[in-house]
């Protein structure tokens, strides 16, 4: 009677890829611990940076997908702004930061990779396959999110500096004032309401659509 060796699944994500992210993110979060605080990994986005660290290690699709569904609308945003900024025609102030002299060179360097994580997210989700999951997944994640930055972290305040204030934008989208159209209280259940709306559903289903399903359950 023969035997039959069944050999383990291939990794779907080089090495390589996974060495010089994990080198971006050895440099990166130093660096960033020291200027700006550990309240800056309170932002959506350094909260998938960590999060696509653990997803490219483990490829997990479930990990990737939460991270695909949870930032490439709003990073899509942000590379909107910061390139209307650059023109000389800020759309929204969203990457005013990017722009001022407080902020080293370096440290701003460091910030474009909202322009690149997007694409790798589409990327690791192409390798990996689309968990459904990931929508609900995010979506829970960025209520915890928006209540701790709400109730705990500081509100905008006119000369901010390098501490993060009005993190994940709970107050307006301004870091020197509140925005002044509403109640605060108001703007925090519109933003938990429409942000999964606008941002996070439409990316679910274009992935849905258009991604392979997950080569896994987790």
């Amino acid at each position: 009677m023969s035997t039959q060796t069944i050999a383990a699944p291939a990794n779907r994500i080089p090495l390589s890829l996974k060495l010089a992210y994990s080198a971006f993110m050895v440099v990166m979060i130093p660096v960033y611990w020291a200027n700006y605080g550990p309240t800056n990994f309170l932002y959506f986005c350094d909260v998938a940076l960590l999060i696509t660290w653990a997803a490219m290690w483990l490829e997990s699709p479930l990990l990737a997908s939460m991270c695909a569904v949870g930032i490439i609308g709003s990073q899509t945003v942000w590379v909107i702004d910061f390139l209307s900024t650059l023109i000389g025609h800020p759309l929204l102030g969203l990457t005013s930061y990017m722009f001022m002299d407080d902020h080293s060179l370096f440290l701003r360097g460091l910030s474009l990779f909202h322009g690149w994580l997007p694409f790798l997210l589409v990327y690791l989700v192409w390798r990996l396959g689309y968990d459904r999951r990931g929508l609900p997944g995010w979506t829970v994640l960025a209520w915890a999110l928006f209540m701790v930055c709400f109730f705990f972290m500081p509100p905008p305040r006119p000369d901010p500096g390098l501490t993060p204030v009005n993190i994940d934008y709970v107050w307006g989208f301004s870091d020197t004032e509140p925005q002044p159209w509403m109640s605060p209280g108001l703007w925090m259940v519109g933003l938990m309401i429409l942000f999964p709306l606008l941002l996070l559903v439409p990316v679910h289903l274009l992935l849905r659509r258009f991604m392979p399903k997950p080569v896994r359950e987790w």
